[in-house]
């Protein structure tokens, strides 16, 4: 986990033309995607199409990386950040437990204090169709971004906690950072998009992150 201070992001939706500015309490962050070997740990299953230890663990729905997240909560002696009550799902901003992130706290982190598309050179930071070979890779094997953060671009995009647009997608959720398998233009820190919270597919992971007290 990697501790952030506080600041603020400026968030946009191309389909909408709209951005808006986010204030963020400091909070901590994954390094890496969570990985097969510990989704495995706290859950009992392996998921994933293609398997490795240290691969992002993928085709898991988001409720599954709330489960995962309040799982890791308990082993760890921390109060989960989730009341789960058949598919309503409860934040309690007060617990000291896992939680993915909001999306502001993940396009936060994403920039690390830049403005740009990006944080480096995408062949040099982030697993796309274009460097691939179609399939995931271990976490970790290309460049961090500045705040010693892995991965916030490609391999796997990133479930977060918010609800993409309740008017138009009711409780679809956003996802951030592009894939293994998308064009370079969907590797972006500023890029959203959306899916169910049942979905399942073989290019979306998640990155947990946790509320400083």
């Amino acid at each position: 986990m990697v501790a952030l201070a506080a600041g603020r992001v400026t968030l946009s939706d191309r389909r909408t033309q709209q951005s808006w500015p986010v204030e963020i309490a400091g909070y901590e962050i994954a390094a890496f995607s969570v990985t097969q070997s510990q989704y495995a740990q706290v859950t009992g299953a392996r998921p994933s199409s293609v398997r490795g230890d240290r691969r992002p663990v993928e085709g898991v729905s988001w409720f599954d990386a709330i489960g995962f997240c309040n799982g890791l909560s308990t082993r760890a002696g921390l109060t989960p950040a989730y009341r789960v009550h058949d598919d309503e799902v409860e934040w309690d901003a007060a617990a000291n437990g896992y939680r993915l992130p909001t999306e502001a706290e993940w396009e936060y982190a994403c920039r690390a204090g830049t403005s740009g598309p990006r944080y480096g050179e995408i062949d040099e930071i982030a697993w796309y169709r274009g460097n691939s070979e179609e399939r995931s890779h271990e976490v970790g094997g290309k460049l961090p971004n500045a705040w010693g953060l892995y991965d916030m671009l490609g391999n796997v995009w990133d479930w977060c906690w918010d609800i993409y647009d309740a008017e138009v997608y009711d409780s679809y959720r956003v996802l951030r950072g592009g894939g293994w398998s998308d064009e370079k233009w969907s590797c972006r820190a500023s890029v959203r998009r959306r899916s169910h919270p049942t979905y399942r597919i073989d290019d979306v992971g998640f990155r947990v992150a946790r509320s400083i007290p």
